[in-house]
């Protein structure tokens, strides 16, 4: 029975690799194919959460049955949705098999309990995803784009492997539960282990598209939608949840935390603002992404790791949602120009509203963690985490005056979302004991300056008129102060995407690097 338990993770990535095999070998049913894999999976996963509280001891192992519950039922979704969306495209025996690889490996790297074991079944999943970007071939911005993520990849699987070997020489182990178990007493770190810790930082911040190499997750728009979604509700993902397995590595690296919040903290920032300045759906969409993959990681740099696992579902649920329905987001954005041009601009908060909502928000916050603790034993919140949150929860007081009840619609869902935040807490420090350590002192204030910085300056990007320095800031923001521009000439000047003919390659390039593109 136990020997069943312990190969009862590894059912769904099995089964996906059976799908594959099946819809390799019958292109005539490769539909067929998928949808009893993604269903078998599912069901799969969840008898594995149901078993998990059996036999998963580690802490930091514990998240993994969550993700690989949510891996399955982002799957089934987007794999029901892809059906009818490539309806009458060539190639789609191509994209099943490669659909059905990508989910084996990313269920993979939930489950794996070795890190060797885990950095292969990374890769592979980004091989997976490359193939899914890639399907339209005839399209050079699609190979592009492409290809510079195949850069960023290699090079973020270049420092996982130099990690490792770091930490086999140190500790003479890769397996997960042991290398945490060896961070926990080894303080201060060995200097290579301490390196191993900013290297596998490094690279989840390769992973996650962090500025300025973030260019590739915003001009990936080329693929399918339910490429899009795969990619920004589940592979994106994993970078912080390898953070969270290991978060005793981590916590006990001041330079990796120092990494993961200062690159995280500016991500966050720069690209939630460019978000604001766009108009199209995918795009914003995209955006968000790069910007709430900065959240995650600053908030593991922070030693928040249930926040992040939080953020972690709760962002992969959204964004599936969001990418699957864009062409209702299209519909709406019109009923919101509609709404503007009669005068009702109900994104447009007032001075005094604005300058309330924060400390609003921030003493709800507090005062809610207190009475949890009190009623419910909830461990002590620290207090960065309820001051994020407060910056995140005050946009709900930003409804103009006009809208009826605005004021008690708005506290009311300051309130549910601090005890949808709390509760969630309580549940993964009490009862899934997933890590929270205390957060640095200097990055935790450095964090909420660099929040409280966007906060204001969203409201100067909402609250804009046409001036010349409003103008110029607008500019800059939209552009996402060029970063990305330096980075593709720079990629095609080291290792030129050789798939596509010099004249298309140009043409290409000039496109994603003029200011205003979706670079």
């Amino acid at each position: 029975m136990l020997r069943l338990l312990e190969w009862l993770p590894w059912a769904s990535s099995g089964i996906y690799v059976t799908g594959a095999l099946l819809a390799a070998a019958l292109p005539a049913q490769a539909w067929p194919a998928v949808t009893a894999s993604t269903r078998a999976a599912l069901g799969a996963a969840t008898i594995y959460c149901a078993a998990a509280p059996l036999y998963v001891s580690p802490s930091g192992a514990r998240a993994a049955p969550i993700l690989s519950i949510l891996i399955a039922f982002l799957g089934w979704v987007i794999g029901a949705y892809s059906r009818r969306y490539l309806r009458g495209e060539a190639g789609q025996s191509r994209f099943t098999l490669a659909f059905l690889c990508t989910l084996a490996a990313v269920s993979a790297v939930a489950v794996s309990t070795n890190l060797g074991v885990l950095i292969v079944a990374w890769a592979a999943s980004s091989a997976g995803l490359h193939h899914l970007l890639t399907f339209y071939r005839e399209r050079p911005a699609a190979i592009i784009v492409a290809h510079k993520k195949f850069l960023a990849s290699r090079l973020a699987e270049g420092l996982l492997v130099i990690a490792a070997i770091l930490l086999y020489r140190e500790w003479g182990t890769l397996d997960i539960a042991m290398i945490t178990a060896h961070a926990q007493v080894a303080i201060p770190l060995p200097r290579s282990v301490g390196a191993a810790a900013v290297l596998i930082s490094a690279a989840v911040l390769l992973k996650c598209a962090q500025l300025p190499l973030h260019g590739w997750l915003i001009q990936v728009m080329e693929a399918p939608t339910p490429v899009s979604a795969l990619l920004h509700a589940g592979v994106i993902n994993l970078g912080g949840y390898v953070l969270i397995r290991l978060a005793p590595l981590i916590g006990a690296s001041p330079a990796a935390q120092t990494l993961l919040v200062s690159v995280g903290s500016l991500t966050a920032a720069i690209a939630g603002l460019v978000m604001l300045t766009r108009i199209t759906v995918k795009v914003r969409l995209a955006w968000s992404t790069c910007s709430q993959m900065g959240f995650m990681v600053m908030e593991c740099g922070l030693g928040l790791y249930d926040l992040a696992l939080l953020h972690l579902v709760a962002h992969a649920l959204y964004k599936a949602h969001a990418f699957l329905t864009a062409g209702e987001a299209v519909r709406e954005g019109l009923a919101r120009q509609l709404i503007a041009r009669t005068g009702i601009d109900a994104n447009r908060p007032t001075i005094l509203r604005s300058l309330l909502a924060l400390p609003t928000a921030w003493i709800v916050a507090t005062g809610s963690a207190v009475l949890w603790h009190k009623a419910f034993g909830l461990s002590t919140v620290p207090w960065i985490a309820t001051a994020l949150l407060a910056c995140g929860l005050a946009t709900l007081l930003w409804l103009p005056a006009r809208v009826p009840n605005s004021n008690g619609r708005g506290f009311l869902a300051i309130v549910a979302g601090a005890q949808v935040y709390l509760g969630w807490h309580w549940v993964l420090a009490e009862r899934v004991g997933v890590a929270t350590l205390p957060p640095n002192m200097v990055l935790a204030v450095w964090s909420l300056l660099v929040f409280i910085a966007l906060y204001a300056a969203q409201l100067v990007v909402l609250m804009r008129r046409p001036c010349a320095s409003a103008s110029t800031f607008y500019d800059w923001i939209y552009a996402g102060l060029y970063l990305d521009e330096r980075f593709t000439r720079l990629t095609f000047r080291l290792w030129p995407a050789r798939a596509v003919s010099c004249a298309l390659e140009g043409t290409a390039v000039r496109q994603l690097t003029q200011p205003g593109s979706t670079a």
